[in-house]
């Protein structure tokens, strides 16, 4: 049996000193969470073009990614799978209303630090927080250290 991880994306979204989050209830029974957009890569696109389109079906906004904040590993336990996160900052353009959110997602809104630090328990995994202390180090890597090739 081959090995795989999960390969997931994300957006850590800042605007007037609050972050952009999701609450999502991912499956029945388990809880409300809160997360940043996120979500698994598709077939065929590249890791920028889907946080660019998860970060739409969650949040209804239009993400621009403008570096890399960082490349992260987390092994769940309660579902024994193991994530590769590429989590991307940067700002969005625009905001659609009346678009339907992703299945799974409650509400988007803007959350500050402090009451994402208060909210510890409910995160969805401990990659929300330290993304976030990422960025607020100013950990930056340029877009052009990904490049996406298709055959």
């Amino acid at each position: 049996m081959i090995w795989k991880p999960n390969v997931t994306v994300a957006a850590v979204i800042e605007q007037n000193g609050k972050y952009l989050l999701v609450e999502e209830e991912p499956e029945a029974g388990v809880g409300l969470f809160l997360n940043q957009p996120a979500g698994h890569l598709d077939p065929g696109e590249s890791i920028i073009q889907g946080a660019i389109r998860e970060t739409l079906e969650e949040t209804a906004y239009t993400f621009v990614p403008e570096h890399l904040l960082g490349i992260y590993q987390w092994h769940s336990r309660r579902v024994d799978t193991t994530y590769l996160r590429f989590a991307f900052c940067g700002r969005v353009t625009y905001h659609d209303p009346a678009r339907v959110l992703d299945q799974g997602i409650l509400r988007a809104d803007w959350f500050s630090l402090e009451e994402i630090e208060q909210a510890a328990q409910r995160h969805r995994s401990p990659l929300v927080m330290e993304c976030i202390r990422d960025h607020i180090d100013g950990k930056r890597y340029p877009l052009t250290i990904l490049s996406h090739h298709e055959s």
